[in-house]
């Protein structure tokens, strides 16, 4: 999947001119350890930091996927190590140079985040998710539209037998999120869909950057996202 996804950014950036950052989540890679060592809620009262390496290094063989997948697929992929370039306090980016990913742009190359553990001025250390690192990014530089790939068909009503799509989501339907939203049905240690929302709202009333989470397993439907067709998934946009 992978592998067809890396080929559909490069197939939609064939006739395109758009500057395009990617980001991927870790999915079962550095979740599991930050979930045994509880790496998301810093240091608590003991002097065991095991769990910082061991989510450092398997968020990295991650991303050494993800990015040899773009780079055989005909992109220049490179990646962008959050833990060696963030600084947090209490799980929120306070620092971190974005002018290397400007620069990145300027020379035709594509830059790969993604979520991390980094180290943080308020407890220690923390994770960083994707959606966290896209906040940031948005507030610093010119964001038109953020795409979200995920394995469903977008964001499910949970609050209805049926479990239907929700085609739009705009900041007045907030307290209908907290009601129908669930966390993630898999080890996750940034919130699962709940978050992505949450925040990518927070994006839409305050930026008024534009989202989309569509469902990614489903081939052709990311390339047509990042050609600019909308309404494939859920999309959440300002009121």
């Amino acid at each position: 999947m992978i592998k067809r996804l890396a080929e559909e950014i490069h197939s939609s950036q064939k006739d395109s001119h758009n500057d395009l950052i990617v980001g991927h989540g870790g999915g079962s890679y550095p979740h599991i350890p930050a979930n045994k060592y509880q790496v998301h809620k810093g240091l608590k009262g003991s002097v065991d930091f095991k769990g910082v390496p061991l989510v450092q290094d398997a968020a990295a063989r991650l991303n050494r996927l993800v990015v040899s997948a773009l780079i055989n697929a005909g992109e220049n992929g490179i990646s962008i190590q959050p833990s060696a370039s963030i600084l947090a306090k209490s799980s929120k980016i306070i620092k971190w140079d974005v002018r290397i990913i400007q620069e990145m742009l300027k020379l035709n190359l594509l830059p790969v985040v993604y979520g991390d553990v980094v180290i943080d001025v308020g407890q220690r250390y923390s994770i960083i998710s994707t959606e966290e690192i896209f906040v940031y990014l948005a507030n610093n530089l010119d964001i038109k539209r953020i795409v979200i790939g995920s394995d469903v068909d977008g964001v499910i009503d949970n609050s209805s037998k049926s479990g239907k799509k929700v085609d739009i989501i705009t900041p007045s339907d907030r307290k209908w999120i907290s009601a129908s939203l669930r966390g993630a049905k898999t080890i996750d240690v940034t919130g699962g869909m709940r978050s992505k929302v949450e925040l990518l709202l927070f994006l839409a009333e305050e930026k008024g950057v534009e989202s989309e989470i569509l469902n990614a397993t489903k081939p052709g439907l990311l390339e047509l996202a990042l050609r600019g067709k909308k309404g494939t998934g859920t999309i959440i946009r300002p009121n």
